[in-house]
């Protein structure tokens, strides 16, 4: 299991998603620069150890009210050739040094982990603690076997507030997609079949407690 050191991240993850997070399709714009606030999330591991694997809440809004975004982050090592665009940011880990910082919604490590987890194959690690599984991340699974997304890795932003994920080919009626919920809101109705899916919890900004979907798999 990943261990989580207890050091600086210069800039901040918080100090980052600032810059980053008004050039996403699927951000609601305020007219002013985020005011974010760490509401939850929890890690998965990277079974070669290599990758860093956190996926992160955040409100963005003051008073009581905002918006509430999943963002999935992937700490590497090292830059990720023609990955440019699903660049969060450079910052300096006072233990590990240099760590790219990766929108982990378009990585195949951080995909892959989040497949493993809807379909049973790993649990979640709390944000916050080495070695310590986060039981309050549900999940669910009615299709048969592991899913794997299509390499090479085809992820699109929508405007609606989700990143899809194209996975391989499965025997009907088999899952094709992989949806990574951007925009957290209240459950709505959905019609569309879901065939598993991974739920989470979350702070709100007036002191409550909000829960929710983060991702399905169709």
């Amino acid at each position: 299991m990943a261990t989580i050191h207890r050091t600086t991240l210069v800039p901040s993850k918080l100090d980052l998603l600032t810059e980053w997070l008004p050039g996403r399709r699927w951000y609601r714009g305020t007219g002013r620069a985020p005011a974010l606030t760490r509401a939850g999330g929890f890690r998965l591991d990277d079974p070669a150890g290599e990758v860093g694997l956190e996926f992160l809440v955040v409100v963005d809004g003051d008073e009581g009210a905002g918006t509430t975004y999943f963002v999935p982050l992937a700490y590497r090592g090292a830059a990720v050739a023609g990955a440019d665009e699903q660049l969060v940011g450079t910052s300096e880990h006072g233990v590990l040094g240099r760590r790219w910082i990766y929108d982990g919604a378009h990585d195949p490590v951080a995909v892959a982990a989040l497949l493993d987890l809807v379909t049973g194959g790993t649990d979640a690690q709390h944000q916050d603690r080495s070695d310590t599984p986060d039981p309050s991340v549900g999940r669910s699974w009615t299709g048969a076997g592991r899913v794997v997304a299509a390499a090479p890795l085809r992820a699109a932003d929508d405007a609606a507030g989700r990143t899809k994920v194209a996975l391989e080919p499965a025997d009907d009626p088999g899952p094709r997609t992989l949806e990574i919920v951007r925009v957290l809101e209240p459950p709505r109705e959905d019609d569309a079949p879901v065939l598993g899916a991974v739920e989470a919890g979350w702070r709100r900004l007036d002191g409550g407690t909000a829960r929710g979907r983060v991702a399905v798999v169709r």
